[in-house]
């Protein structure tokens, strides 16, 4: 991650650092931490875990979280643009392609799970879009909208008319998001169940399933764009094998995670939540995030921030509840734009409170731990993804691998 950490000038125009600003890190910890929580507490209540397909649990709020703080890091970075603008945004890509390949590293299908002391991927089924993929997509986004775009006197223009290039750019990614998950067709499409295209066993061997679409703009897990869109240009091999409508009623999952024979055939499919579209429309919360940092490193005054951050985030409430009203429903794996809104509108009145309790009354020891989690995210991220802290406790065991404490937990507490 970026550091968040400000940069002042002072009378003689020299770069000084500022002390990190608390709530940043406090609000990347939050995130953290609610990443395990969901991660491991889904199955105790049910607005916790992903919501199957429309609608959004607590879960759903993970991703558009660390999105808004990458913009808002970032805006705390660059609070002076660059001099060498070709540098920086070598730097920039470097980074983002530093995320990207760690990412595949972490949720391509190398590490096996708590489940198994195994590890190792079939490059033909590894997958290559996952939550830190996102995160480097947003990030060089954000980044070069910050680094090349021109931008006016904040204090003459106001900060929405000050950076109206960034959201010129923001509407034409929402533009483009839209008009292919609403105008591209999507035919007929068929795979072959198989140990490379699901997570579960093969029913008989070459048995293929055929979903029939043959639509436009259908916001259904079998038949939207979105989908047909990886399943060109990444390869049905290649997607997430165990998506989360398969907790949808029609797919009749059992509590072993198999998807009965007579559910619909998209059942069995992979999709990826994380895919090339709905990537597009992630890119506009970092975006977003970058609009409530300029606040943070430009406004000196508590009273200030607060009111331009209440001002975007209940504007942004407004317009998604508007567009979920219309019909266009709040979905996380598609990303829409009324999902986009909402999420931003969470984002924003999440960071508001924390900033308000942490910074302004200075109430830092009731969130020191957030804040040391936020110090250390990335680690963190690393260790929980890739189970590597539950592996280490894990390779501890009583005579058999199976007699462990982790294995006992998951048996009697979790089902994987």
């Amino acid at each position: 991650m970026a550091d968040p950490r400000p940069l002042l000038l002072n009378s003689e125009q020299t770069q000084l650092r500022l002390p990190r600003v608390a709530s940043v890190d406090v609000f990347r910890g939050l995130s953290v931490f609610l990443m395990i929580f969901v991660d491991y507490g889904g199955s105790i209540f049910p607005v916790i875990p992903h919501a199957p397909w429309n609608g959004i649990h607590l879960a759903d709020l993970v991703m558009p979280f660390f999105l808004f703080l990458v913009g808002i890091s970032l805006a705390l970075v660059y609070k002076r643009r660059p001099h060498r603008r070709t540098q920086a945004t070598w730097k920039a890509f470097v980074r983002s392609l530093q995320l990207f390949i760690l990412g595949i590293l972490l949720q391509g299908g190398y590490f096996h799970g708590i489940t198994s002391l195994t590890y190792g991927v079939d490059i033909q089924s590894i997958r290559w879009f996952g939550v830190l993929q996102r995160i480097s997509i947003g990030y060089i986004v954000a980044a070069l909208c910050e680094i090349w775009l021109p931008t006016l006197r904040w204090k003459q223009m106001g900060f929405i008319r000050s950076y109206y290039w960034h959201w010129f750019v923001a509407a034409v990614l929402l533009a483009i998001h839209s008009g292919l998950l609403y105008g591209l067709y999507v035919p007929d499409w068929q795979f072959d169940v198989s140990a490379a295209t699901s997570s579960l066993p093969p029913i008989d061997s070459g048995n293929v399933y055929k979903v029939n679409c043959s639509v436009r703009g259908d916001l259904g897990p079998a038949c939207n764009s979105a989908g047909m869109i990886d399943r060109y240009i990444l390869g049905l091999d290649h997607l997430y094998k165990k998506p989360v409508y398969r907790n949808l009623k029609e797919c009749n999952m059992s509590s072993t995670g198999q998807v009965s024979d007579s559910s619909p055939s998209w059942c069995h499919a992979p999709f990826d939540p994380e895919g090339i579209l709905s990537s597009i429309t992630a890119a506009v919360s970092c975006i977003i995030g970058l609009q409530y940092g300029h606040i943070l490193a430009h406004l000196e005054d508590h009273r200030g921030r607060i009111n331009h951050w209440l001002g975007f985030s209940v504007s942004f409430l407004a317009l998604g509840w508007f567009l979920a009203i219309l019909g266009i429903p709040p979905n996380k794996s598609l990303y829409t734009v009324s999902y986009m809104l909402l999420s931003s509108a969470a984002s924003g009145i999440t960071f508001m409170a924390l900033y308000v309790l942490v910074d302004v009354y200075g109430h830092r020891r009731l969130t020191s731990a957030l804040e040391w989690m936020g110090k250390h995210s990335l680690s963190i991220f690393v260790l929980v993804s890739s189970n590597l802290a539950v592996i280490a406790i894990q390779g501890f065991y009583w005579r058999k691998p199976e007699n462990n404490i982790i294995h006992l937990i998951v048996s009697r507490f979790h089902q994987k």
